[in-house]
């Protein structure tokens, strides 16, 4: 009866997983000043908490991460910095596409890719190309994106419809939106997760985060490994999602 009562246990945690997994790496360039480091030095260090979470989502059957690596604010940095963090990611994709091919993640990018260099708007391009196959996690990394973009985005795909005839502006509702959007085919995000001390979402995800569960921790993306991924999954699994209704509800499907 114990075992079973275990079992039971184990099922009802794997229920409560998330689908898909928000997130804001925030705290490489204050972990790097701790250490009387450079910035960059944050921000590659921050690649390897990159990979320790990609392996605890893939490890857990979590359907899709997506990752703010990249603000439309963001170019508001001192431009040595920006061009490191180019550098950076092109080095990293270079070097981790392999593994993530090999590992059945497939990579997407959504974002303004129009500002970024040719070279790189190619790699973000072939890692698609490449793991379009593959089905055990979608890893969305944004960048150059911002959700006041994406909407906008959306709104004026929706009005190029209504201007040639194709779409009526009755048609446009709550849903019309939404598909217009980037990762419109993937769940929304079931739990969102920022880590540096920071509680806001920053332009991230506006929509799609209307009913994401927030959890902020105040570890420095460097920092951030196994165990506080599993502090922030251990403190979704206990909350109650109630989508505007009720606790009753919710704990007793049908009832009034």
């Amino acid at each position: 009866m114990a075992q079973e009562n275990i079992q039971a246990d184990s099922e009802t945690a794997e229920q409560r997983l998330p689908r898909h997994v928000a997130m804001i790496m925030d705290g490489n360039g204050r972990w790097a000043k701790q250490r009387n480091l450079p910035r960059y030095m944050g921000h590659r260090e921050g690649v390897k908490a990159v990979r320790r979470v990609v392996e605890a989502c893939l490890n857990r059957g979590i359907e899709a991460l997506t990752l703010f690596a990249f603000s439309s604010e963001n170019w508001r940095r001192p431009k040595t910095e920006v061009g490191l963090l180019m550098d950076l990611f092109v080095h990293t994709l270079k070097k981790e596409i392999t593994r993530l091919d090999r590992n059945g993640v497939r990579m997407r990018f959504i974002g303004d890719r129009s500002a970024f260099d040719p070279k790189l708007r190619t790699l973000m391009d072939a890692a698609e190309q490449q793991t379009a196959h593959n089905d055990k996690l979608t890893l969305v990394i944004a960048v150059n994106y911002g959700g006041r973009w994406d909407l906008a985005e959306a709104a004026r795909r929706l009005a190029v419809r209504v201007a040639e005839g194709s779409l009526d502006p009755q048609q446009i509702d709550a849903d019309a939106v939404g598909r217009e959007l980037c990762n419109a085919d993937l769940p929304e995000p079931d739990l969102f997760i920022r880590t540096g001390g920071e509680q806001r979402i920053s332009n991230y995800l506006l929509w799609q985060l209307a009913y994401t569960e927030l959890y902020f921790t105040d570890s420095l993306w460097p920092d951030f490994d196994e165990t506080a991924f599993a502090d922030a999954l251990r403190s979704f699994s206990g909350r109650q999602r109630r989508f505007g209704q009720t606790g009753d509800q919710v704990e007793r499907p049908g009832s009034a």
